[in-house]
């Protein structure tokens, strides 16, 4: 006898877990250390844009403290709907609670700083789209609803519709708990002497609000348009606009900004658009469904889609105005055939851009 013995079961299992051991060290080793790319995913594209309405701005005309207000004020809204996207947000919160600051501001042509109609009263439109189903909501000819953005939002969560208007929006906002105001909230000094301006010049003249469209000063009466559009870390993008309409507006007119594809749209195989400037062409132009179509279908960047729509297309037809709009990789552009579109973007690494002038 030798003395050498038969290893019992938990040496057995012993000699195995250092084996085990030793080889895994041995990759790891063979390896090298993880990196901290491979050690977390990569960051996910995400990034806000906004506009609070194009036209004839032009530096002449605007003071030192209303650039520096517009500025401030545009800043803060985009800033709210980037920490919204920045903390993981839906796409959804950040167009509506950005959207929000601006339709509170009575410096926009939107909720409380909404232009007036010819009966000296406020008309309010509103649309929302989420690319991700092609949903959406809108809401126009409103009078009562104080973020005219999150009713439009309501309108495609919580009804079986697309566009609810005049009272039976009002009505249907308010049903849902949404904030409701009184007239008096709407009317600002500015507004009113805005619209007796305009229709001074209409009964010196004699003439309709359609004989004057061509007036300078009625035509700044359509800027002020908001809206917003924001792609997610999900993907998902969705657009938002809101908007008081034109200056001594008649017969419940109502442009672009409430109607799906013309000033507002959204699809997560595209882009995300929202539109500014003078309805009437943009609904003829089909103007935000068209840019995402030559995205989708010639894939043109969102930029060149921007441009030849706005260029090519509105511009031809005698209409003037803009867009801003995002990628599903989280490319911008800020588009306009005008002197001037209050703008903002912020990207996923948090740089901003705030401008005003076409030039800048």
């Amino acid at each position: 006898m030798l003395g050498w013995k038969i290893p019992t079961l938990e040496e057995n299992t012993n000699t195995m877990r250092l084996i085990l051991f030793s080889a895994v060290m041995l990759l790891i080793g063979c390896q090298g250390p993880m990196t901290k790319q491979q050690n977390s995913e990569p960051e996910k594209a995400f990034g806000i844009v906004i506009h609070g309405g194009a036209g004839t701005i032009l530096r002449k005309n605007m003071t030192p403290e209303m650039d520096k207000a517009y500025r401030e004020i545009l800043q803060t809204a985009v800033a709210t709907g980037h920490a919204i996207l920045a903390a993981g947000g839906t796409s959804t919160e950040a167009v509506e609670k950005t959207i929000h600051v601006m339709e509170n501001s009575p410096l926009f042509n939107a909720g409380k700083g909404a232009v007036l109609n010819a009966e000296g009263e406020v008309e309010l439109d509103a649309s929302f789209m989420d690319g991700a189903q092609l949903d959406a909501g809108a809401i126009a000819g409103a009078r009562t609803i104080k973020n005219p953005i999150s009713a439009a939002i309501r309108v495609m969560n919580d009804s079986p519709h697309v566009m609810l208007s005049g009272a039976g929006a009002d009505q249907f906002a308010a049903q849902q708990g949404l904030a409701q105001e009184e007239a008096d909230y709407f009317l600002t000094e500015r507004r009113k002497k805005a619209l007796e301006r305009v229709q001074a010049e209409e009964a010196a003249a004699n003439q309709t609000s359609a004989a004057l469209l061509s007036s300078a000063f009625l035509q700044q009466q359509r800027i002020g348009t908001v809206g917003c559009v924001a792609l997610d870390k999900m993907g998902n993008l969705a657009a938002g606009t809101s908007t008081g309409g034109m200056t001594n507006k008649k017969w419940n007119r109502i442009g672009d900004a409430p109607i799906i594809g013309a000033g507002t749209y959204a699809n997560n195989a595209s882009c995300g658009i929202s539109a500014t400037g003078w309805g009437e062409y943009f609904i003829r132009s089909v103007v935000a469904h068209d840019i995402a179509a030559l995205v989708a279908y010639k894939g043109l960047s969102i930029q060149e889609a921007a441009h030849e729509v706005i260029h090519g297309k509105v511009a031809k037809l005698g209409g003037d105005g803009g867009v801003v709009g995002l990628d599903n990789q989280g490319n911008v552009a800020m588009e306009m055939n005008t002197p001037g579109m209050y703008r903002a973007h912020m990207d996923a690494q948090g740089k901003l851009t705030v401008k005003i002038y076409r030039d800048e």
